[in-house]
């Protein structure tokens, strides 16, 4: 069994390859090789900055968007997008003009724009996520677990049934993204301290 966390030029890699190392019985394999990321039994999608760059960055690896659509749509191999890696997933992103994403889960990323203009953007630090659906990664989660999150555009989907869990910033923000073998988090699990091992290690174990 192999995890592979995608290197393309974006994400604290350092950080989140040494939490999954942390919680993983199998090789951790930090790549940019879309032949490893292909055969990989877990692919883990980090990712830091604008959308736009982060698709950028992933389509400046000859290979690497197919690879990953063969083994996460075709193979159905197990999925975790972290931050812009959830927000890769949707149709589109909105950030600096309209960009194409994976459109592995129908939405789209917007600008957060809370009700309360004395809640800045960006979303940074410590937030109490709601589970909105029973998920396998999610339930060994202590009720009101606090992620840790740093963004100023959200995942909106347009089938809430996607949407598996969300935190409040004066609206609600989604959190956890998933269907069928996929799953994102818009929070850092790797930097959310005991609550955001136990997320990893959920779906180091999780067989959808």
């Amino acid at each position: 069994m192999s995890v592979a966390i995608v290197d393309y030029g974006s994400g604290n890699l350092h950080s989140a390859a040494k939490a999954f190392e942390r919680m993983a019985d199998e090789p951790i394999l930090v790549t940019a090789d879309p032949g490893v990321v292909a055969a990989a039994d877990r692919i883990v999608l980090p990712g830091v900055g604008a959308f736009g760059d982060c698709w950028g960055g992933l389509n400046a690896l000859d290979g690497m968007v197919g690879a990953l659509e063969q083994a996460v749509i075709r193979d159905g191999r197990p999925f975790l997008g972290i931050c812009v890696g959830m927000q890769l997933m949707a149709t589109r992103g909105l950030e600096h003009g309209e960009c194409r994403g994976l459109g592995w889960v129908a939405g789209e990323v917007t600008r957060i724009e809370p009700a309360d203009p004395a809640l800045k953007v960006p979303h940074m630090g410590w937030n109490e996520l709601t589970v909105e659906r029973a998920h396998p990664v999610l339930d060994r989660l202590p009720a009101g677990a606090h992620m840790y999150f740093v963004h100023s555009y959200q995942f909106v989907a347009w089938d809430p049934a996607h949407v598996l869990a969300t935190t409040d910033y004066g609206v609600p923000l989604t959190a956890v993204i998933g269907r069928d073998n996929m799953i994102g988090s818009q929070f850092h699990p790797e930097k959310s301290q005991k609550a955001g091992l136990a997320f990893i290690e959920a779906f180091l174990q999780w067989k959808p």
